[in-house]
């Protein structure tokens, strides 16, 4: 599918909370109890705008899938084993595409293009957390290259930290 990926902008906040609003929904008929009311919510996304870190793909008119990513991560990233703890890294947070467009390879297609923007800009590591109780986050991650360097238990149970070498 052709994605087109851009800054998110103010513009793009109702439809952005409304994406994840049915992301929860279909992650709870799924039976994942990942994301609710308190995360992530309204001031997340409108943090991620305002800083500049926000990423929508487009198509078809519509913002189809988002991420962010940045720099920060939660004092718990420091217990994983990183196998590039020095080197320059970026944290995915908030990967999320739209339920009408999932299994279509939309998460695959973006995570290829936000490893080769990284990497363009001299990133050469990706962390991430991931929810141990939701099966399809964790196929695509492995298959994308990540490797489990930890784990850490948060609010919703345990997740695992997770590393990607670009380079």
């Amino acid at each position: 599918m052709d994605i087109q990926y851009r800054p998110a902008g103010w513009t793009d906040l109702e439809e952005i909370t409304s994406l994840a609003g049915q992301a929860v929904r279909e992650m709870n008929r799924q039976g994942i109890d990942q994301w609710d009311e308190l995360y992530p919510n309204r001031e997340d996304f409108e943090q991620d705008i305002r800083r500049g870190q926000m990423t929508v793909g487009i198509a078809k008119g519509r913002v189809i899938v988002i991420y962010t990513l940045n720099g920060e991560c939660e004092p718990e990233y420091e217990e994983a084993e990183w196998k590039y703890p020095d080197r320059p890294c970026r944290i995915l947070h908030r990967l999320c595409v739209n339920p009408s467009f999932q299994k279509l390879g939309i998460a695959r297609q973006t995570m290829e293009y936000m490893e080769r923007e990284a990497a363009a800009q001299g990133v050469l590591a990706i962390r991430l957390d991931v929810f141990s109780q939701n099966p399809y986050a964790l196929k695509l991650y492995r298959n994308c290259g990540f490797e489990k360097v930890g784990t850490v238990r948060w609010r919703k149970g345990l997740f695992y930290l997770m590393e990607k070498y670009l380079v």
